[in-house]
């Protein structure tokens, strides 16, 4: 680890920095996953869509999935292999388009299942259903539950229309988040006690995302044993669309202490921020991990972390170190592939961290450098 805290150490701040080995690591879990069910793992864009990538994670992966028109177009660009689409809806003027990128056309309502069913149909495309179980197994994340009350996110029971089918092949439910087999599996109970009757009729099933699959504790022979019940019983091909595993803790963030200052405790005042550069740690909250760090007061110098903005808020979290920070450290946040260069963003004029690749030899790669230009074209 010292050695890659040295290569890190050196980079340009700030930038996100996808670590090669660790990504090809959590690919290789999620083809063992593949080989032994028959399962197909999409990778979900939504958390990860840098695509410089994509030739590396498609030797491992069915394809993409996608939230809409951009998406799409990108997973059928770059990877080029399967790919589905689900949007709570979509855009008469891009419907088309998200036709010819993507094989599996996923609907919200049945509104938009008559609205463009004929069009899918006739592109030889496969339609499908979300589904919503009503059945929540998350806590504390509400923002992230599609299973909370007045969820627009799937089709509940009650709304459900048996008689109006035609052409439906699969469904589709996505209800966890960062959460262990243990929740499909409860949550896989609940789907069939309320729509088992229509897996009976359907050639497909999508499992959604939010499967830690990767992380040290997730228990794979039970997610396995899910996936085998859905195969054996209702005869189903069966798919997954993680995005968090495929890039769980496969980056970092590295960012340079630019002031200290002193407010009822020390405070690092650095050139990253919460808000801008991993928005997730507002959002969720959390506290993301930081290199060579303890919890506030288990070390012996104790910080609060902040970013140059002007948003009082804007604090990524309070940090213990071994030694006093000085202006000009480095510091390296883990944990930073996923669900922040998709969300990123240039609020009071902050430059975009660089995208930089470490090889598996160790060496480094700029794919991509952002400046004043990306600022003012996005507005």
């Amino acid at each position: 680890m010292n050695g890659k805290r040295d290569i890190l150490s050196g980079l340009p701040t700030p930038c996100y920095v996808i670590d090669e080995a660790r990504l090809r690591a959590n690919l290789e879990i999620l083809r063992g996953v593949q080989e032994r069910t028959g399962a197909k793992i999409l990778l979900a864009q939504k958390a990860f869509s840098c695509y410089h990538l994509y030739p590396m994670i498609g030797e491992y992966l069915a394809g993409t999935a996608c939230s809409g028109l951009y998406e799409a177009k990108l997973g059928a660009e770059e990877m080029g292999k399967e790919n589905h689409v689900f949007s709570a809806a979509y855009r008469e003027s891009e419907i088309d388009e998200i036709i010819s990128c993507c094989g599996h056309i996923i609907f919200n309502s049945f509104t938009q299942l008559n609205k463009y069913r004929d069009r899918v149909l006739a592109a030889g495309k496969k339609i499908g259903l979300r589904i919503n179980p009503e059945f929540s197994t998350q806590e504390g994340h509400d923002i992230y539950d599609p299973c909370s009350p007045k969820s627009r996110l799937g089709i509940t029971e009650k709304n459900f229309r048996r008689d109006d089918l035609r052409g439906v092949t699969g469904l589709h439910f996505h209800t966890l988040c960062e959460q262990n087999s243990d929740d499909l599996e409860k949550t896989l109970a609940a789907v069939e006690e309320k729509f088992g009757d229509i897996l009976a009729d359907m050639e497909w099933v999508n499992f959604g995302g939010g499967h830690h699959i990767t992380r040290a504790d997730y228990d794979i022979p039970r997610l396995e044993r899910c996936i085998r019940r859905m195969q054996e019983k209702y005869g189903l091909e069966v798919y997954l669309e993680p995005g968090e595993a495929i890039a769980l803790n496969a980056g970092y963030l590295v960012t340079e202490v630019l002031d200290l200052i002193e407010n009822d405790m020390p405070i690092a005042i650095l050139d990253t921020s919460a808000a801008c550069h991993m928005p997730d740690v507002l959002e969720m909250p959390y506290r993301p991990p930081l290199m060579d760090s303890g919890e506030n007061g288990e070390k012996p110098y104790s910080y609060r972390l902040g970013s140059q903005t002007c948003l009082a808020g804007d604090a990524i979290g309070e940090y213990s170190f071994d030694e006093p920070l000085k202006v000009g450290d480095k510091l390296i946040f883990g944990d930073m592939a996923i669900y922040s260069m998709v969300k990123n963003n240039t609020f009071n004029g902050m430059p975009l961290p660089a995208i930089i690749l470490l090889r598996e030899d160790g060496s480094v790669t700029e794919l991509r450098k952002f400046g004043y230009e990306d600022f003012r074209s996005r507005l």
